[in-house]
């Protein structure tokens, strides 16, 4: 199967150009994502997210810990994003999300990431907490375009994105994969401090399915276009994952590809939130895994529940 990326097109039309500047014109007063905090970027100003005019890379390598139609057999080539425009208090990456770390890149930089990535086999480049530095990716591109780029670009998000970038990305993006991870505001208020979490990932995916529609996958089952979602269940959340499963199946398509993870483990401030501070039980997991299918989820990626047992 012959594959060209989207931004290929957009690159030929000359609209590349055009979503370059308007990106960069975002940052002025900044809106990039729901926070709408309005410093000016473009001068350094810094808010929330603790990025001001260039991005902050804390790593990047090639990753075997993503789904399979990600990793392949080379790895997805992975550039994690610093900081987080969520405070979610058992985020598990906290060291990179919620404190100062990696290095500013220029957009040449970042470009370079990219295309180094590409060189070590990838299959695709993997964009990590990216929501707040959609402006910068897309200044980044054109770089990695005239110097070879040529893979599938994902982005992979908490689902906290303005519609605003999203439409940037039009014709950019090649896979979305966001998490869903509340329905109620009221856990999203109180553990990721974002009361409008549950509006935001909502309209964004409508707009992500729009853009790419059902995930496709090569002969070798390796993705290269379309809506990927990721849903982590939380101790006591199966109230909360049956209500996202039959938003994605009634709104998004039944279609849609759903990951339910079963990983999440106590980290960062959870000692402060008696509810969540434990792992999932093997009945919980069961239930959501049961909540997705009655939902009529039809392409679900998860593990085979165990019956009777609980998580050490």
């Amino acid at each position: 199967m012959s594959f060209t990326p989207a931004y290929l097109r957009l690159r030929e039309s000359g609209e590349l150009s055009e979503h370059v500047e308007r990106g960069l014109d975002m940052l002025r007063t900044c809106r990039v994502c729901p926070r709408d905090c309005d410093v000016n970027r473009l001068e350094d100003q810094k808010a929330v997210c603790l990025t001001g005019r260039y991005a902050v890379v804390a790593s990047y390598f090639p990753h075997f810990g993503e789904e399979d139609c990600l990793r392949g057999h080379r790895g997805s080539g992975t550039i994690f994003f610093a900081n987080c425009n969520l405070k979610c208090v058992f985020c598990q990456n906290y060291d990179i999300s919620q404190k100062p770390a990696g290095k500013e890149l220029t957009p040449e930089e970042l470009a370079g990431m990219m295309l180094e990535l590409q060189g070590l086999g990838c299959h695709n480049i993997n964009f990590v907490t990216p929501e707040h530095v959609v402006p910068q990716i897309v200044e980044a591109l054109p770089f990695a375009i005239e110097a070879g780029l040529r893979l599938p670009l994902v982005y992979n998000t908490s689902g906290y994105d303005s519609l605003e970038s999203l439409k940037l990305l039009d014709g950019i993006v090649d896979v979305y994969m966001p998490d869903f991870k509340y329905w109620s505001a009221e856990a999203s208020k109180r553990y990721s401090k974002a009361e409008n979490y549950p509006q935001a990932v909502q309209e964004g995916l409508r707009e992500m399915q729009r853009q790419v529609g059902d995930l496709v996958l090569d002969e070798e089952g390796l993705a290269q276009r379309g809506l990927l979602v990721r849903h982590l269940v939380m101790p006591g959340g199966v109230t909360e994952t049956r209500e996202v499963m039959r938003f994605l199946a009634r709104n998004i398509s039944p279609n849609v590809y759903v990951n339910l993870m079963d990983q999440y483990y106590p980290a960062f401030k959870t000692d402060r939130y008696p509810e969540i501070h434990r792992r999932i039980t093997e009945e919980e997991y069961v239930a959501a895994y049961e909540a997705a299918l009655e939902e009529g989820i039809l392409r679900l990626d998860a593990r085979a529940p165990r019956k009777h047992a609980l998580y050490a």
